[in-house]
């Protein structure tokens, strides 16, 4: 999911932050116990995505703070 969000976005990110948004990405799915086909998990990608790009790096914090907004997205 990740990957084909920002392949379409054309987002510049190479293998190993792929890597690390992808795991965040999951773990947040797996903790809000939502799939991948769910209508919200294309907008939580693309947050974790966006998280990425400006500076948040690390996996767990991507992970919080995707929980943290997945509140307001009545997931």
């Amino acid at each position: 999911m990740i990957m084909k969000y920002a392949h379409q976005r054309e987002i510049p990110l190479d293998s190993e932050a792929l890597d690390v948004c992808q795991r965040a990405f999951d773990a947040t799915l797996i903790k809000l116990d939502i799939t991948r086909e769910h209508q919200e998990a294309e907008v939580i990608a693309a947050f974790v995505i966006k998280l990425y790009q400006q500076g948040v790096h690390e996996e767990e914090k991507l992970f919080q703070l995707a929980m943290a907004a997945s509140a307001s997205l009545d997931v």
